[in-house]
Protein backbone atom coordinates (compact mmCIF):
# COMPACT_ATOMS: atom_id res chain seq x y z
CA UNK A 1 0.00 0.00 0.00
CA UNK A 2 0.87 3.16 -1.26
CA UNK A 3 1.21 5.93 0.89
CA UNK A 4 1.32 9.77 -0.60
CA UNK A 5 2.85 12.37 1.79
CA UNK A 6 4.15 16.07 1.48
CA UNK A 7 6.35 15.36 -1.38
CA UNK A 8 4.70 12.32 -3.07
CA UNK A 9 3.76 13.23 -6.51
CA UNK A 10 -0.16 12.81 -7.09
CA UNK A 11 -1.63 9.79 -9.32
CA UNK A 12 -1.61 10.43 -12.65
CA UNK A 13 -4.63 11.58 -14.73
CA UNK A 14 -7.41 9.05 -14.91
CA UNK A 15 -5.72 6.69 -11.90
CA UNK A 16 -7.30 6.80 -8.78
CA UNK A 17 -6.21 5.54 -5.29
CA UNK A 18 -7.43 1.95 -5.89
CA UNK A 19 -7.44 1.93 -9.65
CA UNK A 20 -5.94 2.19 -12.81
CA UNK A 21 -6.03 1.61 -16.29
CA UNK A 22 -9.34 0.42 -15.79
CA UNK A 23 -10.33 3.10 -13.94
CA UNK A 24 -9.93 5.28 -16.73
CA UNK A 25 -13.26 6.58 -18.50
CA UNK A 26 -14.14 8.80 -21.86
CA UNK A 27 -17.44 10.52 -21.26
CA UNK A 28 -17.37 11.15 -25.33
CA UNK A 29 -18.66 7.27 -26.14
CA UNK A 30 -21.97 7.20 -23.89
CA UNK A 31 -24.44 8.77 -26.22
CA UNK A 32 -28.17 9.62 -24.52
CA UNK A 33 -31.56 10.29 -26.11
CA UNK A 34 -31.63 13.64 -27.39
CA UNK A 35 -34.77 15.03 -26.66
CA UNK A 36 -35.55 16.25 -30.61
CA UNK A 37 -35.62 12.98 -31.72
CA UNK A 38 -38.16 12.35 -28.86
CA UNK A 39 -39.94 15.47 -29.68
CA UNK A 40 -40.65 14.38 -33.54
CA UNK A 41 -41.69 11.04 -32.48
CA UNK A 42 -44.13 12.43 -30.39
CA UNK A 43 -45.38 15.41 -32.89
CA UNK A 44 -45.95 12.43 -35.82
CA UNK A 45 -48.19 10.06 -33.51
CA UNK A 46 -50.07 13.65 -32.64
CA UNK A 47 -50.27 14.35 -36.68
CA UNK A 48 -51.28 11.13 -37.38
CA UNK A 49 -54.28 10.91 -34.36
CA UNK A 50 -55.13 14.39 -35.52
CA UNK A 51 -55.82 13.07 -38.87
CA UNK A 52 -57.95 10.22 -37.94
CA UNK A 53 -59.94 12.54 -35.73
CA UNK A 54 -60.43 14.72 -38.64
CA UNK A 55 -61.51 12.25 -40.85
CA UNK A 56 -63.74 10.61 -37.84
CA UNK A 57 -65.60 14.03 -37.64
CA UNK A 58 -65.53 14.67 -41.39
CA UNK A 59 -68.10 11.14 -41.70
CA UNK A 60 -69.98 11.31 -38.75
CA UNK A 61 -72.53 13.66 -40.34
CA UNK A 62 -72.42 11.90 -43.73
CA UNK A 63 -72.80 8.18 -41.71
CA UNK A 64 -75.66 10.34 -39.63
CA UNK A 65 -76.89 11.40 -43.34
CA UNK A 66 -77.02 8.46 -44.93
CA UNK A 67 -79.85 6.90 -41.69
CA UNK A 68 -81.97 8.96 -42.48
CA UNK A 69 -81.92 8.35 -46.56
CA UNK A 70 -85.59 7.36 -47.86
CA UNK A 71 -86.75 4.42 -48.44
CA UNK A 72 -85.73 4.54 -52.16
CA UNK A 73 -82.28 5.05 -52.84
CA UNK A 74 -82.15 8.18 -55.00
CA UNK A 75 -79.35 7.44 -57.12
CA UNK A 76 -81.32 3.57 -58.09
CA UNK A 77 -84.46 5.72 -58.62
CA UNK A 78 -82.49 8.10 -61.14
CA UNK A 79 -80.86 5.84 -63.00
CA UNK A 80 -84.30 3.42 -63.40
CA UNK A 81 -86.00 6.27 -65.07
CA UNK A 82 -83.19 7.72 -66.91
CA UNK A 83 -82.98 3.91 -68.44
CA UNK A 84 -86.36 4.31 -69.44
CA UNK A 85 -85.41 7.15 -72.60
CA UNK A 86 -85.77 6.06 -75.71
CA UNK A 87 -88.35 3.27 -74.81
CA UNK A 88 -91.84 2.57 -76.52
CA UNK A 89 -94.30 2.96 -73.60
CA UNK A 90 -96.59 -0.63 -73.32
CA UNK A 91 -99.60 -1.04 -74.22
CA UNK A 92 -102.14 -1.78 -71.55
CA UNK A 93 -105.52 -1.79 -71.12
CA UNK A 94 -106.40 0.96 -68.10
CA UNK A 95 -109.86 2.17 -66.88
CA UNK A 96 -111.10 5.42 -66.68
CA UNK A 97 -113.27 7.47 -64.73
CA UNK A 98 -116.12 5.68 -65.72
CA UNK A 99 -114.62 2.21 -65.76
CA UNK A 100 -114.03 1.97 -69.74
CA UNK A 101 -111.16 0.94 -70.78
CA UNK A 102 -108.79 2.85 -72.70
CA UNK A 103 -105.10 2.01 -74.01
CA UNK A 104 -102.22 4.40 -73.96
CA UNK A 105 -101.87 3.40 -77.97
CA UNK A 106 -105.01 5.35 -78.39
CA UNK A 107 -103.00 8.80 -77.40
CA UNK A 108 -100.50 7.78 -79.63
CA UNK A 109 -100.33 10.75 -82.81
CA UNK A 110 -99.90 13.66 -80.18
CA UNK A 111 -96.96 14.44 -77.05
CA UNK A 112 -98.53 12.89 -74.02
CA UNK A 113 -97.57 13.54 -70.57
CA UNK A 114 -97.81 10.91 -67.74
CA UNK A 115 -97.66 11.11 -64.22
CA UNK A 116 -98.23 8.30 -61.15
CA UNK A 117 -99.94 9.27 -58.54
CA UNK A 118 -102.24 7.26 -55.98
CA UNK A 119 -105.38 9.10 -54.48
CA UNK A 120 -104.40 7.91 -50.66
CA UNK A 121 -101.56 10.84 -50.83
CA UNK A 122 -103.23 13.28 -48.76
CA UNK A 123 -100.47 16.18 -48.98
CA UNK A 124 -97.10 15.42 -52.22
CA UNK A 125 -99.74 13.45 -54.81
CA UNK A 126 -102.68 16.42 -54.91
CA UNK A 127 -99.62 19.04 -54.63
CA UNK A 128 -97.88 17.62 -57.56
CA UNK A 129 -100.92 17.17 -59.75
CA UNK A 130 -102.15 20.75 -59.23
CA UNK A 131 -98.51 21.74 -59.68
CA UNK A 132 -98.75 20.13 -62.92
CA UNK A 133 -102.45 21.58 -63.66
CA UNK A 134 -100.88 25.09 -63.46
CA UNK A 135 -98.22 23.87 -66.30
CA UNK A 136 -101.18 22.39 -68.40
CA UNK A 137 -103.03 25.27 -67.86
CA UNK A 138 -99.84 27.62 -69.62
CA UNK A 139 -99.41 24.81 -72.21
CA UNK A 140 -102.35 24.85 -73.20
CA UNK A 141 -102.44 28.63 -73.89
CA UNK A 142 -99.45 28.68 -75.15
CA UNK A 143 -100.08 25.26 -77.95
CA UNK A 144 -104.03 24.87 -77.55
CA UNK A 145 -105.61 22.03 -75.45
CA UNK A 146 -105.53 20.08 -78.33
CA UNK A 147 -101.62 19.84 -78.85
CA UNK A 148 -101.40 17.15 -76.79
CA UNK A 149 -102.57 15.14 -73.63
CA UNK A 150 -102.13 14.28 -70.34
CA UNK A 151 -102.33 11.12 -68.34
CA UNK A 152 -102.83 10.40 -64.60
CA UNK A 153 -102.36 6.94 -63.51
CA UNK A 154 -103.29 5.37 -59.79
CA UNK A 155 -100.59 2.55 -59.06
CA UNK A 156 -101.91 1.47 -55.83
CA UNK A 157 -104.52 -1.00 -56.07
CA UNK A 158 -107.23 -2.07 -55.29
CA UNK A 159 -107.51 1.43 -53.70
CA UNK A 160 -106.97 3.69 -57.33
CA UNK A 161 -110.15 2.50 -58.60
CA UNK A 162 -111.82 3.83 -61.41
CA UNK A 163 -114.45 5.73 -58.79
CA UNK A 164 -111.33 6.77 -56.34
CA UNK A 165 -109.22 8.42 -59.75
CA UNK A 166 -112.73 10.53 -60.58
CA UNK A 167 -113.32 11.61 -56.88
CA UNK A 168 -109.50 12.72 -56.71
CA UNK A 169 -110.04 14.33 -60.19
CA UNK A 170 -113.17 16.45 -58.78
CA UNK A 171 -111.76 17.21 -55.67
CA UNK A 172 -108.60 19.14 -56.91
CA UNK A 173 -111.27 20.31 -59.74
CA UNK A 174 -109.82 19.17 -62.75
CA UNK A 175 -111.98 18.74 -65.78
CA UNK A 176 -109.85 19.55 -68.91
CA UNK A 177 -110.79 17.44 -72.02
CA UNK A 178 -107.06 16.42 -72.65
CA UNK A 179 -106.20 14.89 -69.18
CA UNK A 180 -107.61 11.52 -68.44
CA UNK A 181 -107.01 9.98 -64.77
CA UNK A 182 -106.60 5.93 -65.56
CA UNK A 183 -106.61 2.94 -63.03
CA UNK A 184 -104.35 0.54 -63.89
CA UNK A 185 -105.31 -2.92 -63.08
CA UNK A 186 -103.54 -4.80 -60.16
CA UNK A 187 -101.86 -7.19 -62.80
CA UNK A 188 -100.84 -4.45 -64.43
CA UNK A 189 -98.89 -1.97 -62.57
CA UNK A 190 -95.74 -3.18 -62.23
CA UNK A 191 -94.43 -3.96 -65.51
CA UNK A 192 -96.30 -0.49 -66.44
CA UNK A 193 -94.41 1.26 -63.84
CA UNK A 194 -91.10 -0.78 -64.68
CA UNK A 195 -91.29 0.37 -68.23
CA UNK A 196 -91.55 4.19 -67.70
CA UNK A 197 -89.04 4.12 -64.70
CA UNK A 198 -91.00 4.56 -62.28
CA UNK A 199 -90.09 3.18 -58.74
CA UNK A 200 -92.08 3.25 -55.61
CA UNK A 201 -91.90 1.41 -52.43
CA UNK A 202 -94.85 1.08 -49.47
CA UNK A 203 -93.81 3.10 -46.04
CA UNK A 204 -96.28 2.95 -43.18
CA UNK A 205 -97.43 6.14 -44.46
CA UNK A 206 -97.74 5.30 -47.95
CA UNK A 207 -95.63 4.96 -50.50
CA UNK A 208 -92.37 7.00 -50.97
CA UNK A 209 -91.87 7.53 -54.53
CA UNK A 210 -90.31 9.47 -57.59
CA UNK A 211 -91.48 12.44 -58.18
CA UNK A 212 -91.55 12.98 -62.44
CA UNK A 213 -93.35 13.75 -65.65
CA UNK A 214 -92.67 11.43 -68.54
CA UNK A 215 -92.72 13.04 -71.74
CA UNK A 216 -94.12 10.36 -74.48
CA UNK A 217 -93.62 11.58 -78.26
CA UNK A 218 -96.21 11.38 -81.09
CA UNK A 219 -94.51 7.83 -82.10
CA UNK A 220 -95.10 6.61 -78.07
CA UNK A 221 -91.52 6.82 -77.03
CA UNK A 222 -90.10 8.25 -73.79
CA UNK A 223 -88.13 11.04 -74.81
CA UNK A 224 -87.53 13.24 -71.26
CA UNK A 225 -88.12 12.61 -67.46
CA UNK A 226 -88.94 16.35 -65.36
CA UNK A 227 -88.67 16.27 -61.56
CA UNK A 228 -89.68 17.52 -58.86
CA UNK A 229 -92.86 18.16 -57.05
CA UNK A 230 -93.54 20.97 -59.11
CA UNK A 231 -92.03 20.35 -62.99
CA UNK A 232 -90.46 23.09 -64.32
CA UNK A 233 -92.96 24.68 -66.78
CA UNK A 234 -89.96 26.27 -69.26
CA UNK A 235 -88.87 22.39 -69.37
CA UNK A 236 -92.26 21.53 -70.49
CA UNK A 237 -92.85 24.13 -72.71
CA UNK A 238 -89.20 23.93 -74.07
CA UNK A 239 -89.82 20.16 -74.59
CA UNK A 240 -93.42 20.56 -75.77
CA UNK A 241 -92.49 23.28 -78.59
CA UNK A 242 -90.53 20.57 -80.26
CA UNK A 243 -92.20 17.27 -80.14
CA UNK A 244 -95.46 20.05 -81.52
CA UNK A 245 -93.57 20.59 -83.96
CA UNK A 246 -92.55 17.15 -85.04
CA UNK A 247 -89.08 18.02 -84.24
CA UNK A 248 -86.50 15.59 -81.80
CA UNK A 249 -85.82 17.08 -78.55
CA UNK A 250 -81.85 18.03 -78.22
CA UNK A 251 -79.52 16.28 -76.12
CA UNK A 252 -79.37 17.80 -72.16
CA UNK A 253 -76.72 19.47 -71.77
CA UNK A 254 -73.81 19.34 -68.48
CA UNK A 255 -76.12 21.60 -66.37
CA UNK A 256 -79.53 20.16 -67.08
CA UNK A 257 -78.72 16.63 -66.16
CA UNK A 258 -76.76 18.02 -62.99
CA UNK A 259 -80.28 20.03 -62.07
CA UNK A 260 -82.12 16.57 -62.53
CA UNK A 261 -80.05 14.75 -60.74
CA UNK A 262 -80.05 17.82 -57.42
CA UNK A 263 -83.71 17.86 -58.09
CA UNK A 264 -84.58 13.81 -57.54
CA UNK A 265 -81.91 13.46 -55.25
CA UNK A 266 -82.82 16.34 -53.09
CA UNK A 267 -86.52 15.48 -52.89
CA UNK A 268 -86.63 12.54 -50.29
CA UNK A 269 -89.22 11.21 -48.52
CA UNK A 270 -89.56 11.52 -44.79
CA UNK A 271 -91.44 8.36 -43.85
CA UNK A 272 -91.87 10.03 -39.86
CA UNK A 273 -94.72 12.42 -41.50
CA UNK A 274 -95.78 10.84 -44.76
CA UNK A 275 -94.15 13.86 -47.04
CA UNK A 276 -91.61 14.98 -49.24
CA UNK A 277 -88.73 17.40 -47.89
CA UNK A 278 -85.81 19.09 -49.11
CA UNK A 279 -82.25 16.85 -48.05
CA UNK A 280 -79.16 18.83 -48.87
CA UNK A 281 -77.68 15.56 -48.33
CA UNK A 282 -76.24 15.80 -51.84
CA UNK A 283 -74.31 19.07 -51.52
CA UNK A 284 -72.77 18.53 -47.74
CA UNK A 285 -71.49 15.02 -49.25
CA UNK A 286 -69.99 17.00 -51.77
CA UNK A 287 -68.66 19.87 -49.40
CA UNK A 288 -67.42 17.18 -47.04
CA UNK A 289 -65.32 15.30 -49.36
CA UNK A 290 -64.04 18.14 -50.73
CA UNK A 291 -63.00 19.61 -47.24
CA UNK A 292 -61.74 16.13 -46.20
CA UNK A 293 -59.53 15.93 -49.76
CA UNK A 294 -58.02 19.55 -48.83
CA UNK A 295 -58.00 18.50 -44.72
CA UNK A 296 -55.56 15.38 -46.24
CA UNK A 297 -53.85 17.11 -49.09
CA UNK A 298 -52.36 20.10 -46.15
CA UNK A 299 -51.71 16.97 -44.01
CA UNK A 300 -49.74 15.13 -46.35
CA UNK A 301 -47.72 18.13 -47.44
CA UNK A 302 -46.88 18.60 -43.09
CA UNK A 303 -45.80 15.04 -42.96
CA UNK A 304 -43.28 15.80 -45.98
CA UNK A 305 -42.33 18.86 -45.24
CA UNK A 306 -40.97 17.66 -41.74
CA UNK A 307 -39.73 14.27 -42.30
CA UNK A 308 -37.88 16.84 -44.95
CA UNK A 309 -36.74 18.79 -42.07
CA UNK A 310 -35.63 15.38 -40.36
CA UNK A 311 -33.46 14.08 -43.15
CA UNK A 312 -31.95 17.96 -43.20
CA UNK A 313 -30.78 17.48 -39.51
CA UNK A 314 -29.66 13.85 -39.95
CA UNK A 315 -27.48 14.78 -42.76
CA UNK A 316 -25.84 17.70 -41.12
CA UNK A 317 -25.31 15.85 -37.85
CA UNK A 318 -23.70 12.97 -39.83
CA UNK A 319 -21.23 15.60 -41.37
CA UNK A 320 -20.36 17.45 -38.06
Amino acid sequence: MRAHGPGSLPPPPGEGWGGGAAARTDTRSAPTPTLPRRGRELGSALRQAGAALLLALLLAPLLAFAQERAVLDPADALRASQSALGRTIPDPTLLDREGRPVRLSSFRGRPLLVSFIYTGCFEVCPATTRSLDASVQALQARFGERQFNVVSIGFNQPADSPQAMKAFAAQHRIARTNWDFLSAPAAVVEPLTREFGFLYAPTPAGFDHVLQVSLVDAQGRIVRQVYGDRPALDVLGDALANLVAGQPLPPQDVFSELVDRIRILCTVYDPKTGTYRVDYSLALEIAGGLTFILCMALYMLNEWRARRRERRRASLAARA
